[in-house]
């Protein structure tokens, strides 16, 4: 502001966001007569935080006369981040009783990392309209702009900045235009295919191939390197598989296929899009062939910023659970104080059964019990066998039961949660009377430590195998009942937010997918649209 910084106590909004005290402190340090155009990122236009929606009201009911919404990629190469600009006069906010939203898709430039020039900006366009409606409150509604009466913001008081909100037409989604696929493609040119032999573990470039592993391997030879100018969607052309990429990469092995959207679409609005498309499985054989016959809808620029804006929203929320239950393992605190035992002083140990395959049957029967293999409890699969009860005496198991896996990759992993009879390759460890709960030795032997003691038990060998001795020897801390039931309790209430993490993955995985298929073919107002297309109500920090 004019005459340097005026020193104050406290901003207007309260808020440790600082886009949003940023923006408070321009607005509330202009003259009476003062103006500002504050360029700001799009959690401004449209977050749900209670400190964005005070920073919008201050705004539309004291400062703002216009928002200019400007395309993904304007900063580029410096940033790729989705702004607007927000246009401040105290004077005309007074004298307006309406906000004027101008919607610019082409800056003249192309939204790569050159930036070169392109036909049909609409910045001049903008600039003439915006000094119109300063000068005389005139306006007539084009393409790329309209006026929002301030009551129509404020409606429904989050005072959404994002005006195609407002718009009000009708909009049948499946009116978007439909084009061929290889339409929306810009050509490119390959360069050097790495063979998959040739990979190295390290190197100064990432391998991107058809695999399912994001990078395959490293290469060093900066003469075979894939240059990027806007981010691309690599296509499996045998694996179908789809990966978005928006770094220099070395092209892996064979059947990549290069996908690079043009200026129409946004790079990651086109990969969303497309990963959604259904390609019959031929095996082996090439598959771009089905996919380039295909046809895509086709919304505007602004639509699909906004639909790509809602899907990060719900990707963060799903990193964040994914990062949860990957980090989380059961780790018990031990006192010094607790006796340490044997695991053989204080268990009984029973090994499962052998059944020959012709007598295990793969549905239920009078008579039979559930086979309990090692896949039941590694993968929790219901894919049961079944096997005459008598041929399990003394081999039965509760869901409450301790399980070990003896033989095998998976050799020292820990279950439980079934009834049936045991095969020969788990054993069940079962607590003495008085000694150990069923639940506080389960999570003893899950937890961190003592699942390193396991993988140290079965190393070495030519098949990873466990020995009765050996684990009998293993020390476990033994404290008493009620102290065990409280470290058990207090281990399930983390498994339960763990739990939780987990729906909440599958509950955001299926809503980005709900939110492309409404494009390839619901019907909408396009006010549902829009509004859909806003910030997701769920406020997360940056990790």
């Amino acid at each position: 502001p004019k005459g340097g910084i005026r020193p104050h106590k406290k901003f207007t909004i309260s808020s440790n966001r600082s886009e949003v005290l940023f923006v408070d402190y321009i607005a509330e340090h202009l003259n009476p007569n003062g103006k500002a155009g504050i360029i700001v990122p799009e959690g401004i236009i449209f977050q749900s935080g209670t400190a964005y929606k005070d920073l919008r009201k201050m705004l539309v009911e004291n400062h703002l006369y216009a928002v200019v919404s400007l395309p993904a990629g304007v900063f580029n190469p410096y940033s790729g981040v989705k702004t607007s600009i927000l246009l401040m006069d105290k004077e005309i906010a007074k004298t307006r009783e309406e906000i004027l939203f101008i919607k610019i898709d082409n800056d003249g430039y192309n939204l790569g990392a050159q930036r070169t020039a392109v036909k049909g900006g609409q910045l001049e366009e903008a600039i003439k309209l915006a000094h119109k409606f300063i000068e005389t409150g005139e306006f007539e509604e084009t393409p790329i702009a309209h006026l929002v009466p301030k009551v129509e913001i404020a409606k429904k008081g989050d005072f959404n900045l994002s005006g195609e909100r407002y718009k009000e037409q009708i909009q049948i989604l499946t009116d978007f235009p439909l084009i061929d696929f290889e339409d929306a493609l810009d050509k490119v040119t390959y360069s050097t295919k790495i063979k998959s032999s040739d990979y190295k573990e390290e190197g100064t470039f990432p391998v991107i191939d058809q695999s399912d592993n994001f990078i395959a391997g490293f290469w060093d030879n900066p003469e075979d390197v894939f240059r990027i100018t806007k981010p691309v969607t690599i296509f499996g052309d045998h694996t179908r598989c789809f990966k978005y990429v928006d770094f220099d990469f070395v092209l892996g092995a064979d059947g990549v296929k290069i996908l690079q959207p043009t200026n129409e679409f946004h790079p990651k609005f086109f990969f969303y899009l497309i990963r959604n498309i259904d390609i019959k499985n031929l095996g082996y054989s090439r598959h771009y062939k089905e996919l380039k016959e295909k046809q895509i809808p086709h919304p505007p620029l602004s639509i699909q910023e906004e639909i790509v804006a809602e899907i990060e929203g719900y990707q963060k929320i799903i990193d964040g659970a994914k990062a949860v239950v990957a980090n989380y393992k059961p780790k018990i605190d031990i006192d010094p104080d607790w006796e340490m035992l044997e695991l053989g002083e204080v268990c009984d140990f029973s090994q499962g059964t052998q059944v020959d395959k012709p007598l295990q049957l793969t549905s239920p029967k009078d008579g039979y019990e559930k086979f309990l293999r090692i896949e039941n409890y590694t993968q929790l699969s219901d894919d049961f066998r079944y096997i005459p009860t008598e041929l399990g005496k003394n081999k039965h198991v509760s869901a409450d039961d301790v399980v070990v896996v003896r033989y095998g990759a998976s050799a020292g992993f820990i279950g439980r949660g079934f009834d049936g009879i045991l095969a020969n390759n788990l054993f069940k460890v079962a607590p003495r009377k008085n000694t150990v709960t069923n639940p506080y030795l389960y999570y003893v032997l899950s937890s961190v430590d003592y699942q390193k003691k396991f993988t140290e038990l079965t190393a070495g060998g030519a098949m990873p195998a466990l020995s009765f001795r050996t684990v009998k020897e293993i020390l476990i801390p033994i404290p008493e009942l009620g102290v065990q039931n409280k470290i058990v309790a207090q281990i399930e209430k983390e498994q339960a937010l763990v739990n939780a993490n987990k729906q909440l993955i599958e509950i955001f995985e299926q809503k980005i997918k709900d939110r492309i298929a409404k494009v390839w073919g619901q019907e909408k107002t396009k006010e549902e649209f829009l509004n859909m297309a806003a910030e997701p109500q769920v406020e997360y920090a940056k990790s």
